[in-house]
This record gives C-alpha cells, structure tokens and sequence, in this order.
C-alpha cells in the first residue's frame, strides 16, 4: 500500500508526532506495542511525515541475526559493500553516516522487532546512539518492538542506550471507534458506498479481534462473503458470531 492511502486512525497520529519531534530534533526513540497494533503503519506514517531532502530512512527487520551480519544487514539497507569482519563493518556504517552528517541529511534508522535482537547487538547500538557531531547525535534511531522490549532497554546493562532514548512511546489498545474506522476506510477502498457491517457486528468484531488490523481483515472479509452467499445486504450480529463460531471450530479440529 502507497504511503498516500495509508490508514491511521486519530489515536495514532498523536504518535507519529512525537516520533518526528523527536528525529528532527535528532533524538532516538522506542516505540511498542501488542502485535497488530499499529507499529508498522505508525513508522509509514513518520516516512510520510518526514522530507527526503532532510531526512536519510533506513528500515531493518531482521532481528535474529548476530552482531556482524546485523551491520552487514545495515551496509545493505544503506547501499554499503558488506565487509568482511565486524570493526570493517562498523567502519563503513559509521562513515557513511558522518558524510551524511557533513551533507546535512539525518540518517534514522528504523528497527523493527528490536524484542528479537541478540543481546550483543543490543549491548552495542548504545555505540551508535553515541555517534556525536556538534553536540548533536548524526543519527536517531527508533527501537520498535512487543511490550517486552521496555523491560528489556530497561535492565542494567542495557542503561547507556536506555539513557539516550528520551523519546518513550506506547500504543494505546484500538477502541471500537478505531476498529470501525478502519472497516468504514477499508469498505471505500473497494468502492463500498454505505457501511456494510451493523453496529452489533462490529462490536463483536472488534472484541473478537481486539482492534487487530491483520485479524479484523481475515474477520470481515469472511463475514462479508458469507453475507454475499446468503444474499445479505449488511453483516448481522448473528452471521458474525457463526464466522467467528466457525473460525473456533476450526481451530479446536487441527
């Protein structure tokens, strides 16, 4: 999906302010939240907010890797020649990060499932949230993870990076607001000119699912078939629940 059509609800954007008050004041940040909450969208919706001229967006995802291969993975995503040993690749990430400082673009580097990360990267990005110049850190970095990632920035031997992460984020839990919201968009992407779930339903749905946006999807998307086969116009409180019956059933069986 293009950045332009991206979704996010009121609840959101309030997040994705403070993650860009705080890359452009080159500060690092943490943000967590449950699965499906909204992290993802919430780092679209900070790529969308932030200027290419000023603004240098590094994404990583792949947190299980060790040391070494997590910078060669970071050489990748910034369009570096891997090297061959760690202080190699340290070297390059930590060079072509000062040219980007002396062009006066921002390198943020972006990553994602920081809950993952082996505890010898994580002891070591305190290293990259050192790098200074003029008083002012040449690059912000924004640790996103499950809720598990606070508890672990948090332990002692985690306390230089934690110190240098002023910005603490945390999404809230979806209200049923937020998940009819996001049916209502997700209906007019599709051409849908009315709601197509009654309010019943979407209670339901959004207590089954939670505010789930990968669930809600699966959910309604089930429902509204069902409603086509059975010649429904809209998705009762009733047809929901037998889809959501029937999901259980499923699962019980396998």
């Amino acid at each position: 999906m293009e950045d332009e059509r991206l979704w996010l609800p009121a609840s959101k954007l309030a997040i994705i302010d403070e993650l860009a008050s705080a890359v452009e004041g080159r500060e690092h940040a943490v943000l967590v939240g449950e699965p499906g909450g909204g992290k993802t969208c919430s780092l679209r919706g900070l790529r969308q907010r932030l200027p290419e001229t000023e603004f240098r967006l590094t994404y990583c995802h792949n947190a299980t890797l060790g040391r070494r291969d997590f910078y060669r993975q970071l050489c990748i995503a910034l369009g570096l020649s891997p090297k061959a040993t760690a202080a190699a690749v340290f070297h390059s990430v930590s060079t072509h990060i000062e040219e980007l400082g002396r062009e006066r673009v921002h390198p943020v580097l972006l990553l994602d499932e920081t809950h993952l990360l082996h505890p010898q990267v994580l002891d070591h990005l305190h290293v990259l949230a050192n790098f200074h110049w003029d008083r002012k850190p040449l690059l912000s970095l924004v640790l996103v993870g499950l809720p598990e990632l606070w508890n672990q920035l948090s332990r002692r031997k985690n306390r230089s990076l934690w110190s240098r992460i002023h910005c603490r984020l945390s999404l809230e839990a979806p209200t049923v607001a937020d998940s009819t919201e996001y049916v209502e968009y997700r209906l007019r992407q599709v051409g849908a000119s009315k709601l197509l779930l009654g309010a019943g339903a979407l209670t339901i749905l959004h207590e089954a699912t939670r505010g789930q946006l990968r669930d809600i999807d699966r959910v309604a998307t089930n429902s509204l078939r069902l409603a086509a086969r059975r010649k429904q116009s809209v998705v009762d409180r009733e047809l929901l629940e037998y889809v959501l019956e029937r999901e259980q059933q499923a699962g019980l069986s396998t």
